[in-house]
């Protein structure tokens, strides 16, 4: 089948392209680009007034299954992801069994593959079960399909072994992924340490929880000469230890999460569990210098960290619900309003920190629309205006303290692999 996408505002920072015109897709491929594009006998879509980029590729989602399919299902997760604009998704190894073996790539790689919807890129973990104590087989993992490692959720404490992993790793081929968390100096630890920990008697952390193992873990890259990419960064401190890593050269990539500069430690004023994150909410001051990390090109990704949670779950006091809130819906939206709107990237350095910089990262051949690549594309109204909604959300959790925030910026029509996933809003069944 031929689609035309025409009168479209393409963007696309792979090839450096911000221009109006019309793309073809022949056989789940990019045909053609540009003014002079037409095919009178493809399926049209008018883009009028609308951007259309690259499918968006989200490097860190928690989609539960196996293990919590109450929570999350592949199928399920991968509904949320189009429903955003992800055309990719990373699903992170913290499920139950761990995704440590081949047989459980595997697996996943196949309910993707019933779902039909958005792709899915497995992340094997960094140790066996998650443990911490030995390390996984990271050839047979990347053999199977995995495009990364990671033990997120928990960090890898021994540096000797960490220091190990990134060279399996690099041997191998595969990005490590690192949580970092001192868990001996954040304790039991649920709120940033600062003024509104001490106001609102929550147990603090304090920045430098993070920020010492991300000082850590590049300096072990840079020993192991290995590239290390840091997940969900949340502090002015870890940005400046990432900022001057590059400046030596140390191969360190990093993400952050649209909650994270989007809420602050202030908003737990109300007690809402859903406002408890790992790492947690931090100060005004650290989500400027997120934004600014994210500007100057210290931050290369935006990622999700989407974590489902059951209500029941979350409905307990602050000190015993899980962290996490759900994110693949709403990620683009909150990153237009916060990034975008506000000057600190326009729309191609936010469609480059969204698709082009993850699939770089990870070495995956898509976010581009180049002629003869896959046909992974999202369009959005920039100016669209909509109401995050509790009975719109795709996912079988609805964790999120958005519900009831008005957005701007929406996803109108998603195509994976040539094929439309998303038309007018609605997703379609394949």
């Amino acid at each position: 089948m031929r689609i035309l996408i025409k009168n479209a505002r393409i963007v696309d920072p792979s090839q450096g392209i911000d221009i109006k015109g019309n793309i073809l897709i022949d056989r789940g491929r990019i045909a053609g680009i540009g003014e002079t594009v037409k095919d009178k006998d493809a399926e049209i879509i008018d883009a009028k007034g609308k951007i259309t980029a690259p499918g968006l590729v989200d490097m860190h989602a928690h989609l539960r299954e196996p293990g919590r399919e109450e929570q999350e299902t592949i199928e399920s997760g991968l509904r949320a992801a189009v429903a955003g604009g992800f055309t990719t998704v990373c699903a992170m190894p913290n499920t139950s069994p761990p995704c440590d073996c081949q047989a459980q790539v595997k697996f996943l790689y196949e309910k993707a593959r019933e779902a039909r919807t958005a792709n899915l890129l497995p992340i094997g973990t960094i140790t066996r079960g998650r443990q911490g104590k030995e390390i996984s087989e990271m050839l047979e993992l990347k053999e199977a399909g995995c495009v990364a490692v990671s033990d997120d959720g928990d960090p890898v404490e021994s540096s000797m072994l960490m220091r190990k992993a990134l060279e399996y790793a690099s041997m191998a081929g595969l990005v490590v992924i690192s949580h970092c968390e001192d868990r001996s100096l954040g304790g039991d630890g649920v709120m940033h340490e600062g003024y509104w920990s001490t106001v609102l008697g929550l147990a603090p952390v304090p920045a430098e929880a993070e920020s010492i193992m991300v000082d850590r873990d590049t300096q072990l890259a840079e020993l192991a000469g290995a590239s290390i990419h840091i997940a969900h960064v949340s502090t002015g401190k870890s940005i400046e230890i990432i900022r001057n890593a590059k400046k030596k050269g140390i191969r360190v990539t990093a993400e952050a999460a649209p909650h994270h500069f989007t809420l602050k430690d202030e908003d737990l004023r109300t007690y809402d569990t859903n406002l408890k994150v790992n790492p947690p909410l931090c100060s005004a001051e650290d989500i400027e210098a997120l934004k600014k990390g994210l500007k100057d090109g210290t931050i290369d990704a935006i990622a999700t960290d989407h974590a489902p949670h059951l209500e029941n779950e979350k409905e307990k006091e602050f000190d015993y619900a899980p962290s996490g809130m759900i994110g693949l819906e709403t990620a683009l939206s909150l990153s237009a309003m916060e990034l975008v709107e506000k000057g600190y990237l326009d729309w191609p350095g936010l469609i480059k920190k969204m698709s082009t910089n993850p699939c770089q990262i990870l070495g995956y051949e898509r976010g581009t629309l180049k002629q003869g690549a896959v046909a992974d594309i999202v369009i959005i109204d920039p100016e669209k205006e909509w109401v995050y909604e509790k009975k719109q959300i795709k996912s079988l959790s609805s964790n999120s303290p958005f519900i009831g925030r008005k957005m701007k910026a929406g996803v109108t029509d998603v195509i994976v692999g040539g094929r439309v996933v998303v038309r007018e809003g609605a997703i379609l069944d394949a």
